[in-house]
């Protein structure tokens, strides 16, 4: 059983039904003994790092999440969820991550040619830097679906794949037990949902 964390933010029942599609039973829960049970977790989240850090420090999980990814549970982050992973965030000031991979979170427009549209939003192809356990049922250059101003840098050795966007950003990562995706998933029609089969195949 896969436990979504719900801490008030990201587009929790889509990424329900997607994980359903694939035949996994998933749970959407605010509950610390739901996600001590389960087998696996995943953190979603949109919007703005310092409200999601806010919000997911209010809820009272992340003590629960550190000690799962500490006794290592699969823990998948997912976009804002995949940011929250790092040591910290440069949106509209400095703000600490759960520091479970190192690296920082910054601007794309520090690493994309000037004039291309921020947010980047729209399908773009995947290039593997590491073969991860996410991507055994996909292949070099497949897309999957972007929406994001900022992306992940200083984490190259944890850089599972890139993407180009007018720039190389960051486009998944995997320390040990914890992995993720700036794309999401349960956007990214069939690519996305055989990322997803192979996350609940994880244990």
């Amino acid at each position: 059983m896969t436990a979504i964390i719900d801490y008030g933010v990201g587009n929790l029942f889509s990424l329900k039904s997607s994980l359903s599609a694939v035949g996994e039973e998933a749970v959407v829960t605010s509950k610390v003994e739901d996600l001590n049970k389960a087998d696996r977790l995943i953190l979603p989240g949109v919007g703005a790092f310092r409200d999601a850090r806010a919000a997911l420090s209010s809820s009272g999980l992340v003590p629960c999440i550190m000690e799962n990814a500490a006794k290592g549970k699969p823990l998948l982050g997912i976009c804002l969820g995949m940011q929250l992973l790092f040591e910290k965030d440069y949106e509209d000031g400095i703000y600490e991550g759960l520091g479970l991979i190192p690296g920082e979170v910054r601007s794309i427009s520090q690493a994309i040619e000037p004039g291309l549209k921020i947010p980047h939003i729209g399908w773009n192809a995947l290039s593997f830097r590491n073969r991860t356990q996410l991507f055994k049922y996909i292949k070099e250059n497949d897309h999957v679906y972007f929406v994001h101003s900022y992306h992940a840098t200083g984490c190259e050795p944890y850089t599972t794949s890139v993407t180009d966007y007018g720039g190389i950003l960051t486009a998944s990562v995997q320390r040990g037990n914890v992995y993720g995706t700036q794309f999401h998933p349960e956007k990214s029609a069939t690519v996305g949902l055989s990322i997803l089969k192979a996350f609940v195949e994880i244990f």
